[in-house]
């Protein structure tokens, strides 16, 4: 591939890359943030398979969770059929696609941390606010997201860098379109495969430097939170 190619393709594989991940990251910020609560505060029976659920992309091989949204919101799977009446189209091969991908498979990098965050909040905060009758909303928005900041910067960090990092489930959603949902480790795989292992390395060292800077400051700026 001529270098002025390579770059250009480089360049919009790391701009999908970068979209992708603040996406990604703010839905997951919304939606994890009731999941997490619900799940430091329950005592119900549910809260070890929801666990477990939250938890399973941290085990499950990314092919196959990329696998089953496949087949699950394909043309004859039941995600594709409600998407289709909804007049949504189909998902995969599509950057919404992609979005859905990545929030599954990150779910447990911002879910765990915000959960660590609120369960090390403790009772006494919440019962000092009741006591001067805040409302629960109050209190959630003037006491507990204050107090859990660390939890929010570390949930944050790891959502990006984790959805800018994927491989296996944005190949298998998504597939490989130029300008599409060709992200920055799909562009790799395929300088691999040309035998271009030159435009690779750009790529791969900006990824490896990348994920080492935010883990860095990571640490740096929230030492107790990055351990969580």
């Amino acid at each position: 591939m001529p270098a002025e190619a390579a770059g250009a393709a480089a360049w919009s594989a790391v701009v999908l890359s970068l979209q992708l991940a603040g996406l990604t990251t703010l839905i997951l910020l919304a939606a994890g943030t009731p999941l997490a609560w619900w799940l430091a505060r329950t005592r119900s029976g549910a809260k070890g398979p929801v666990s477990a659920l939250v938890a399973l992309p941290l085990v499950l091989p990314p092919s196959v969770l990329g696998f089953y949204l496949l087949v699950s919101l394909g043309p004859e799977g039941p995600g594709g059929q409600l998407t289709q009446a909804l007049g949504l189209g189909l998902l995969p091969f599509t950057f919404a696609g992609l979005v859905v991908g990545s929030v599954l498979y990150s779910l447990p990098f911002v879910v765990q941390p915000l959960q660590n965050a609120f369960e090390a909040l403790g009772d006494g905060p919440l019962e000092a606010a009741a006591t001067l009758r805040a409302s629960p909303l109050d209190t959630f928005f003037s006491v507990v997201l204050p107090l859990s900041r660390p939890g929010y910067l570390t949930a944050t960090v790891m959502g990006f860098a984790h959805t800018v990092g994927e491989f296996g489930v944005v190949l298998m959603m998504g597939g490989n379109i130029a300008g599409s949902t060709r992200v920055v480790s799909v562009q790799i795989y395929d300088h691999v495969e040309a035998l271009e292992y030159a435009q690779a390395h750009w790529l791969a060292g900006g990824m490896l430097l990348f994920s080492f800077t935010v883990l860095l400051a990571l640490y740096m700026l929230n030492p107790t939170g990055g351990r969580r």
